[in-house]
């Protein structure tokens, strides 16, 4: 089983200093690789590549997020160059959020679009994470057209997925199933977010359309003045969650770290990912 976290690019000098702290001790689960998001638009182009460089020099496998935006193909294939010259190897293949103000109507590309360009430009040299959706993309007017937009970015070369978080299990088992009766058969792998702060996962779920099962919002929301009992509560439910999902014999997961260790390492902790399988 693969594993593999997420981080986003530092806002400030501090953040840069404990980012590699914090792959450091992540590294210690051997994960496959880290991915560094992208940024509305490509907002964080620059952080991205300085994230991707950073790790690298300390010998890990880093694949950066790449959104499509506003950015030209010329102007696409110009970092794709600069990726494997630093030796990327992975590419998560993204439409991107939109920037603030940016009307939907105006996005003329996305992920289709993108995953082809980068297999015009640079043919199999990556392997190519695109996105998935078990609880259905929130600008999808129905599961099947959701499913639709995902079948185009397999179809245009896309070698594995990475989901939304959820916290219903049988919604990502829902959308595999349904995407194996349409074979579409690449790796999905469950992206994972602990539970850390009530106000945040609510305002953040509502955004990017994941479900929080009502008894689990009701209890983050008693415990939200209580930082150690959330974040303990927290655990116990992605845990139990990522124990059904390894009983599935699923590929790998995806963990949503938001630059912190500590969380996502008590829950790999908690499911023996601290000592591997030979």
């Amino acid at each position: 089983m693969r594993l593999s976290f997420e981080f986003f690019p530092p806002r400030t000098e501090q953040g840069e200093q404990s980012l590699g702290n914090v792959a450091t001790k992540l590294n210690d689960f051997n994960p496959e690789f880290f991915s560094c998001t992208y940024g509305a638009g490509g907002s964080t182009r620059l952080g991205t590549r300085e994230v991707v460089t950073h790790l690298g020099a300390l010998g890990m496998s880093c694949a950066p997020h790449l959104s499509i935006g506003n950015d030209t193909q010329t102007e696409i294939n110009q970092l794709l160059d600069t990726y494997l010259t630093l030796g990327v190897k992975r590419i998560v293949a993204l439409r991107g959020d939109l920037p603030s103000g940016m009307a939907r109507s105006r996005v003329v590309n996305n992920a289709e679009t993108l995953v082809g360009w980068i297999r015009e430009h640079s043919g199999d040299r990556f392997h190519l994470e695109v996105a998935a959706y078990p609880e259905v993309h929130p600008d999808a007017r129905s599961p099947a057209e959701d499913l639709d937009f995902f079948k185009r970015k397999v179809d245009a070369g896309a070698n594995s997925a990475l989901t939304q978080y959820f916290y219903n299990v049988q919604a990502y088992f829902d959308f595999v199933n349904r995407c194996e009766q349409a074979n579409l058969r690449i790796p999905i792998i469950p992206g994972i977010m602990p539970l850390t702060n009530y106000e945040g996962i609510v305002r953040f779920s509502q955004n990017c359309g994941a479900d929080i099962p009502r008894w689990i919002a009701k209890q983050l929301e008693s415990l939200s003045d209580d930082e150690k009992s959330l974040r303990d509560f927290g655990v116990d439910v992605v845990t139990q969650l990522c124990e059904e999902l390894l009983a599935a014999k699923v590929p790998g997961l995806h963990f949503y770290t938001l630059n912190r260790w500590g969380v996502s390492s008590r829950i790999c902790k908690n499911l023996g990912l601290d000592h591997p399988d030979p």
